[in-house]
């Protein structure tokens, strides 16, 4: 029996379908956050603009009293990068992150990895993050009262990469966690230690579930982890395959949804650094190879964009003055009148969730 082939526009509506994009779902925070298999937050603000985008009736303080309550966590984790993660997942997979983050600060230190004594760095550093949140201007401080000699950068990042750190969040704050937050020691903040010996092919499932269908380069790209066709082999059994037109094969879960081609997909406006962009070792279902470029900054930031049909139609940013907010959507292409209507509206309504002191909104389009 041939293995049926997955259009470009059928992998775009089915991962839409998983990533709640084709309808805001009735889904507890917590429950999409797991879902979701975590969220991006290089910055404080994306996961809430995230899941306001995703969710029925989103409320900020509803994300910020998760994390108050160390429901949800942010720290170090998927390609080595700052996830918004459930506590429980947080504490199943880091362990499985350990090479990966070991990998990547060697990777970025490069020689002046090899002038450091990790044993004795993180022997100094834990304790001193487990006493309470600090800082990393206060770790580097203190890191370099004991060794003096020592590469005050290059210490702090080996710190932050190798030690399960999470940042603090706040109470009182519009997007949950200050500029400079502090970081402690993920089992004194959780109360619990990591799971040891973690399990790629458990995470096979809930990135498909959240992403598929997909293949494995896809789910080594989500994660940065290597090598992950034994995994996909250990849950074998449990998946359906595809392929895609350029006949790779694909992944999926029997009863995920897949729905038609022509399913309506509404415009949405995603945050910097959004999951659903950066999530594919192939990422055509979503937006061209051109686009990609010009989405992305020279300090590797993946700047907001917003969708059309389901697709990348371009970036957009917003200005405030005195009390008037504006969101300016930078179009790739030129859009028809009923999608510029409808991309104001949306636009008019991310306003008042992101900026609710402004006295009057607009949305405006660059030619």
């Amino acid at each position: 029996m041939a293995t049926e082939v997955l259009s470009s526009q059928a992998l775009n509506r089915a991962t839409l379908a998983r990533q709640l994009l084709l309808t805001r779902e009735k889904m507890a925070v917590a429950r999409a956050v797991e879902h979701l298999v975590g969220l991006q937050a290089q910055l404080a603000r994306p996961p809430y603009l995230a899941l306001w985008s995703r969710i029925q009736g989103f409320q900020r303080d509803s994300l910020t009293k998760l994390a108050l309550k160390r429901d949800v966590v942010r720290g170090t984790m998927m390609r080595g990068t700052l996830h918004l993660m459930s506590a429980k997942d947080y504490l199943r997979y880091r362990d499985l992150y350990r090479p990966l983050l070991t990998a990547a600060m060697h990777s970025v230190l490069k020689q002046r990895a090899t002038s450091l004594d990790l044993p004795a760095l993180l022997a100094t550093a834990r304790p001193f993050l487990d006493e309470t949140p600090r800082t990393f201007e206060e770790v580097r401080a203190h890191l370099m009262k004991h060794h003096v000699e020592g590469d005050e950068r290059a210490m702090g990042f080996a710190t932050r990469m190798l030690l399960p750190l999470i940042q603090v969040p706040e109470e009182g704050l519009d997007w949950g966690w200050p500029g400079n937050s502090g970081f402690t020691l993920a089992e004194s903040w959780l109360g619990k230690p990591l799971e040891p010996n973690a399990d790629a092919s458990s995470l096979v499932s809930r990135y498909l579930a959240a992403f598929g269908p997909a293949s494995v380069a896809d789910m080594q790209n989500w994660s940065g982890l290597k090598s992950l066709k034994g995994a996909f082999e250990q849950v074998r059994d449990e998946l359906v395959e595809f392929r895609d037109e350029k006949k790779r094969v694909l992944f999926d879960l029997p009863r995920a949804p897949r729905p038609s081609e022509d399913t309506p997909a509404p415009v949405r406006f995603l945050p910097d650094y959004d999951n659903l962009i950066l999530s594919h070792a192939d990422r055509t279902r979503f937006v061209t190879d051109a686009q990609r470029k010009a989405m992305s900054t020279g300090n590797l930031r993946v700047q907001p964009v917003f969708l059309v049909d389901g697709r990348v139609a371009g970036m957009w940013a917003t200005t405030r003055k005195k009390g008037s907010a504006t969101l300016v959507c930078k179009p790739f292409g030129a859009l028809k009148k009923p999608v510029r209507d409808a991309l104001a509206q949306e636009g008019e309504d991310v306003l008042r969730f992101t900026e609710p002191d402004a006295t009057a909104v607009a949305v405006t389009f660059e030619k």
